[in-house]
Formats: structure tokens, sequence, C-alpha cells
């Protein structure tokens, strides 16, 4: 068992392929790793691995995705002429600010997912935002966040020693316990090959909004929390 290091192993993941041997210790391995325990149907296989389960699970996901697309081509509310204003005039705040805000089309779960808005009396937009810390392998996601408030403001809650939540402290441990000046905020760029990914690195003492400017947002932002004295594989722009 790869949780408890004591017992053989009974069970495999289907997500993560980790051993556990029994449903405590598939629950823990689940809490710690925030697997969901459920098939990555769009893993990568390799030819000499493919076989007819494989050649027989992608058509199913396939038919999937073609029920999806159609319930989602028959839906009136998010067809509405009333969501497509809301789209448009949200796209255009986003445009004065110097940001390149791009929507998905339906069914997609960011579309779904997203609950930004744009207040007109304050001007001001309340973003939906999602935080990943990769070395904890943790996500969070956050509503309602006001487009004047910095980055180290938002990140208080989750990495700082004394303001964060305990259980949220207990699980980013790696991160409270290093120094504040060795936590770079990351940002993906958007419209480049799947072979050349690089980031923007932010900076944290600025607004959400100053750190937003100039760059495209697909839906919303998604904010990578790593520490540059460990190793990833984040390349940052100029590098």
């Amino acid at each position: 068992c790869e949780t408890c290091s004591k017992e053989e192993a009974k069970y495999r993941c289907p997500r993560c392929m980790k051993y556990s041997c029994s449903l405590l210790c598939v629950k823990k391995h689940k809490l710690a790793l925030s697997c969901n325990g459920v098939r990555n149907k769009t893993a990568f296989v390799s030819v000499n691995e493919f076989t007819d389960l494989n050649l027989l699970s992608d058509y199913r996901f396939l038919e999937d995705v073609g029920r999806t697309a159609d319930a989602a081509a028959r839906h009136c509310i998010v067809h509405s002429p009333a969501t497509k204003r809301l789209l448009y005039f949200l796209r255009n705040k986003a445009r004065g600010c110097n940001i390149e805000l791009k929507t998905l089309p339906v069914g997609f779960t960011k579309r779904r997912e997203n609950s930004t808005t744009f207040n007109s009396m304050e001007n001001k937009f309340y973003w939906h935002l999602k935080l990943i810390f990769p070395h904890c392998h943790a996500e969070y996601t956050l509503k309602g966040v006001p487009d004047d408030k910095t980055l180290a403001d938002i990140l208080k809650p989750y990495i700082d020693p004394v303001e964060s939540d305990p259980v949220v402290c207990q699980r980013l441990k790696i991160y409270t316990a290093s120094p504040q000046s060795d936590v770079r905020i990351l940002m993906k760029i958007e419209n480049r090959s799947r072979n050349s990914v690089r980031y923007n690195e932010l900076d944290a003492s600025r607004s959400l909004l100053d750190n937003l400017k100039g760059k495209v947002i697909i839906e919303y932002p998604t904010l990578f929390v790593v520490l540059k004295t460990l190793k990833n594989d984040m390349v940052v722009l100029g590098q």
C-alpha cells in the first residue's frame, strides 16, 4: 500500500494508479492528492500499449462528447439573447481595461463554472479565480474577487503563517514554511502551441487588475503558486 506502507495492496486507483489496501487508505490518498478516483479518459497511451479496450474507451468518450454537445446546443437559457448580451458586456468591459477576455462555447466546464461579474456602479470586476499549488497538489476556487485587491492579500488566507486557515495551512505546509520571497505567482500564456507552453510571472504587490492588463484570459484567471527553490518544468517567458 502506497499510503500506509504496511498492508498488502488490494486496490489500484483508476486515476493516479496508486495502490491501496483498504477503503480508509483510498480516502486518505484522495484527500492528500486531491484525486477524484475517476479514470482520465484523455490520458496519453503509447501505440505499443494501445489495445482494443483503449479503442473502445475512446469511442465511448467521443459518444459522450457528442451527446454533451448536442444537449448544450439545445439548451434554451444559455443561448438566450440576455446571456449573449451579458458575455458581450463582460468582454467589452475587459477590453476597456486592456484585457482580452475570451469565452468558451456552451458545454465547456470553465464556461459553466465562471462566475465573473462587472459592477457598473463601482466600475470594477469581481473575478472568478482559481489558485493552484502544484507542490501540494491542491486547488482552490475563489468567487467575487475584486480586481483592486493585491495578489499578496489574495494569497494571505492560504500561505500566510499567521492569517491562513489552520486546515489549509497544514495542507500547504511547504508554502507556509518557506520565506515569502521564495513564492512566485505564474499565469499560463494562452494562444501558444502545446509544445511551447510558457508562463508570465506576476507581481504580488500589485493589484489583480494591473497583473491582468495586456494578457489573454480564457473565461477566468488561473494562477499557479510555486516556490522558486523547488524544481519545476514551468518555463517563465524570457528565460
